[in-house]
């Protein structure tokens, strides 16, 4: 079984246009790194023309789908009755996208069959961290 889960979604940038235009993104999961989902947006859905890839708490999209959540870089909120809402922030500045809730339900099934939710400490082997953290000081 693959450690790894990516999973395309289309996302709607909320711009000052009446239209919101589709970008691509990848939410990505991955056994190693448990706790943590990444969204990634392809050089040419930003602005800098650089692929950008945000990482934060899985917990937060689980979370997001029923109620507004986060205070910092990352804050997620339904929308409606099929919309998603991520908001990120940096000093650049904010960036507002939708993506389909359901698509971000499937994503997020896939990872608790993978990593049930509750049990993400039991993929971290903090003991090898720590000596993988020491051996490289010396």
């Amino acid at each position: 079984m693959s450690t790894v889960i990516e999973h395309p979604v289309e996302a709607r940038l909320v711009a000052a246009a009446p239209r919101m235009p589709s970008i691509p993104a990848t939410l990505r999961y991955d056994r190693a790194d448990p706790f943590a989902v990444r969204m990634t947006f392809p050089a040419p859905a930003t602005l800098e023309g650089v692929e950008v890839c945000w990482t934060f708490a899985r917990d937060l999209l689980v979370d997001g789908l029923d109620d507004a959540v986060g205070s910092g870089d990352v804050r997620v909120r339904p929308y409606g009755y099929d919309r998603t809402v991520l908001e990120f922030r940096a000093p650049e500045g904010t960036a507002v996208v939708h993506v389909r809730s359901g698509e971000v339900r499937d994503f997020l099934g896939r990872t608790t069959e993978l990593v049930p939710v509750g049990l993400e400490h039991l993929q971290v082997d903090l003991d090898g961290d720590l000596a993988e953290l020491l051996r490289r000081t010396r």
